[in-house]
């Protein structure tokens, strides 16, 4: 951002409008400059005798003058008008939405700096200009104490952009191929369009299009919508696989509000054939219609490794909203909190996180009916609960779904003739009520190559409950239950940045269980 001498106040000090021309080097300090007597020379105009070194000199004690003063003093100033040079194709009411109530507000100098850079974040984040640059110019001559702002953007050349990409979980042993295509202001108000395909070997396949629009007209908060087909393959868990053709839409996104609608057909299937009784009860197709609400608070320093701040999540969704018979019934609750604490020596930190979630039907015999098996919430995997805020899911040191409730599969026959039989495993089958909570010490080795490669160790303990409440099994449900059922697990570990594989030196203690599964 350009800022000109012209565009703010004067400087205190007195500037001789047409300079000694003696060579600049031979005034001295505590010597004044001598004063032209022509005084009829206009502001701004330079003496043809003086030297480009002099010149230079000027103008930067000029400037030096001007930023002393706009740094120590409030400097009355308000915005006369919004300039906009360079789009082609984006409408002039996009990018003045977007900036208008960022300079509205601005009362002084020091204001306008700061709502320029805001306002230039705005219009990147739009991700539809190649660069942006805003100006303060002196505003009209007749009106003292205004400033002209001139925003001048570079619309992107290509506005078809792609990208193909194998991502990797080595502790997981997990890849997945996702590739997207995106089709930026097709119609010149920040829309954009984009489809994108992901593959996960043996196990998530997607398939979404989709739309976003950040303003449109008189709308201030955005707009979206998606249609997706996904698969979901859970037959090493659960036994069950899941598809769902579904429509998302973005109803309300303002601030730390957002509100949506979800509208999706569902099928639950068992090719095995060796599910366990909860499984069976549901499959086949059913129908989710749901909204769903978030209330986000994130004041931490980063969220890949927080070092200070705090962060608070709350998600409500309500489901079965449409009439008919196959439509979802429940309530599904979800509570997220951060703190972390800065130690002072090699970038430590201290970080505590809780989460619960609890879920629920209602409705005409809701009491006695189980709550919707996807739905359900599960635990284990190797998500950080350091970095996620997506309710209590993340118990790190367990397999996937290995924590929590769990019901023998069917038993196979292995001899017709003698009836003998084997054992088929068991269904991780979820829980009703869930609560995870974990204390974790990151730093930074002592070694100034890990630091350089981002490299640094952290050691944590993590701690997971999970139990079912629905079909009348709140009635058996206790203090005492509930506090054997938590499962824990503490970790050292050496992290890796994102481009690294992840490395782990594990010491993990836990109590058996057969519930719980087994540990990585």
């Amino acid at each position: 951002m350009d800022a000109q001498p012209e565009s703010g106040p004067q400087s205190k000090e007195p500037e001789s409008p047409n300079p000694d021309p003696e060579p600049y080097e031979e005034i001295e300090e505590d010597e004044e400059p001598e004063k032209d007597e022509d005084l009829e020379h206009e502001e701004g105009e330079e003496p043809k005798t003086m030297t480009p070194e002099a010149r230079t000199r000027k103008d930067r004690a000029n400037m030096e003058a001007l930023f002393r003063r706009l740094s120590t003093e409030r400097v009355p100033v308000r915005v006369h008008d919004v300039i906009i040079k360079g789009n082609t194709k984006t409408k002039d009411s996009l990018i003045e939405s977007e900036v208008e109530a960022v300079f509205r507000d601005a009362t002084s100098f020091q204001q306008l700096l700061r709502a320029a850079s805001l306002a230039n974040t705005r219009l990147q984040d739009l991700d539809i200009f190649d660069s942006v640059n805003i100006t303060l110019d002196a505003g009209p001559p007749e009106l003292p104490g205004t400033a002209n702002v001139v925003i001048e953007v570079t619309e992107a050349k290509n506005p078809l952009t792609g990208d193909l990409g194998i991502y990797s979980k080595p502790e997981a042993r997990s890849w997945s191929l996702e590739g997207s295509l995106k089709l930026k202001n097709l119609f010149g108000y920040g829309d954009l369009w984009d489809g994108s395909v992901a593959y996960g070997w043996g196990q998530t396949s997607e398939v979404s299009t989709g739309f976003s629009i950040p303003r449109f007209k008189g709308i201030s908060t955005p707009l979206s919508a998606r249609i997706s087909l996904l698969s979901q393959d859970w037959l090493k868990f659960s036994s069950y696989k899941e598809q769902a053709l579904g429509l998302s839409l973005g109803l309300l996104s303002t601030g730390n509000h957002d509100l949506s609608y979800n509208l999706s057909w569902r099928t639950l299937t068992d090719p095995s054939q060796m599910s366990s009784h909860t499984v069976r009860r549901q499959l086949g197709h059913s129908l989710l219609s749901a909204l769903k609400y978030g209330f986000k608070i994130d004041q931490r320093d980063s969220p890949m490794r927080p070092t200070r701040g705090h962060a608070f999540v709350s998600t409500t969704q309500i489901g079965g909203l449409f009439p008919d018979l196959r439509s979802l019934r429940f309530i599904r609750q979800e509570l997220d909190l951060r703190y972390a604490i800065p130690l002072g020596f090699y970038r430590a930190a201290l970080n505590f996180g809780i989460s619960g979630g609890v879920i629920f039907p209602w409705g005409n015999g809701s009491l006695n009916a189980p709550s919707y098996l996807p739905e359900r919430f599960f635990m284990g995997g190797n998500s950080s609960p350091v970095c996620s805020l997506r309710g209590p899911t993340s118990v790190l040191g367990f397999k996937a779904r290995g924590l929590g409730p769990a019901e023998p599969r069917r038993l196979v026959r292995e001899n017709s003739n003698d009836g003998s039989s084997s054992d088929s495993g068991i269904d991780h089958i979820g829980g009703d009520l869930a609560v995870t909570a974990f204390a974790d010490l990151s730093f930074d080795l002592p070694l100034r190559v890990f630091r350089d490669a981002g490299i640094h160790g952290h050691i944590f303990a993590c701690t997971g409950s999970l139990n079912k409440l629905t079909e009348n099994a709140y009635k058996g449900f206790s203090l005492q239950k509930f506090r054997d059922s938590f499962r824990s697990s503490q970790d050292l570990e050496s992290l890796y940045p994102p481009s690294y594989s992840v490395w782990s030196n594990k010491i993990i203690y836990y109590k058996e269980d057969s519930r719980c599964g087994n540990m990585l």
